[in-house]
């Protein structure tokens, strides 16, 4: 037997392990990197924790972001079928080319605009860059580290402006889109230090926890969900982490390490 269908909330946020997590916004529920699979080995990752809420539990939603579909810590099998059936997948270009209809693809400073079911008019998604290894990484011929990745910002009147950090290490990259948007209330940030022996010498692919503060303090913003530090094994730092890099920084009061499923109220 499932539980009920988790209740729509007017301006709050979950996060149901791994990278997932769902934004109430503005009457839209917006859902982030969807891993909805069992604990088990996809291919050279293994995943150690499946997500606290089913799909049926999510409920319909407005609008999935995919930060990128080839990692299967952030889009895996359940979780691409998920977004498939969704009325509206926003990601890169070259994702969506991949994932198909509904996806549509962002350029990197490209906005998205979304009727608001509360009728105070639109929801702005803005996409984002993001930096998928070390600075120094080799990079394609788009210039991306790793793999296209994209990052989001979601605004409109009378709401907190939301940042979605994907699969980002750098610090730099935090720092162009805070001088772009100066006026960042809430940033929910991939950490979790995630390493691939085989990728980068072993070097961070996602935010460490220090520069997941970091990211924080340059941004400004007034509340920051971690995501992506649980429920995989190729993480490097979990909560633990987290925490004590918020305090050592003198940052705690922005943190909100709850458990997976509770909703955090995003007007601090």
């Amino acid at each position: 037997m499932t539980n009920p269908v988790l209740a729509r909330q007017e301006c709050a946020a979950t996060v149901l392990g791994g990278p997932t997590a769902i934004i109430d916004l503005g009457g839209l529920r917006i859902v982030t990197d969807p891993t909805f699979d069992d604990a088990g080995p996809q291919g050279y990752l293994t995943k150690t924790a499946g997500p606290a809420a089913t799909e049926d539990e999510v409920g319909p939603v407005d609008l999935v972001l995919v930060s990128h579909d080839l990692h299967p810590d952030n889009l895996d099998v359940r979780g691409r079928a998920f977004a498939l059936a969704a009325p509206l997948v926003l990601t890169g270009p070259a994702t969506a080319k991949r994932l198909g209809s509904p996806a549509i693809g962002l350029a990197r400073w490209a906005s998205h605009f979304l009727p608001r079911p509360d009728g105070e008019g639109e929801l702005t998604v803005l996409a984002v860059p993001a930096v998928h290894g070390p600075e120094d990484g080799e990079r394609d011929g788009d210039g991306n580290v790793n793999c296209e990745v994209t990052g989001f910002v979601l605004a409109g009147r009378g709401l907190p402006t939301v940042y979605v950090s994907g699969d980002n290490a750098s610090i730099r990259t935090v720092a162009e889109i805070s001088r772009r948007v100066p006026e960042i209330d809430v940033a929910v940030l991939n950490a979790g230090a995630a390493r691939v022996p085989a990728k980068f010498s072993g070097r961070p692919l996602s935010l460490d926890s220090r520069r997941a503060g970091a990211a924080a303090a340059i941004l400004g913003a007034s509340v920051v969900l971690a995501a992506h530090y649980d429920g995989w094994a190729h993480f490097s730092e979990g909560r633990a982490d987290l925490e004590l890099a918020f305090e050592e920084a003198g940052l705690s009061s922005l943190l909100r390490m709850t458990e997976h499923r509770t909703w955090v109220p995003l007007k601090a």
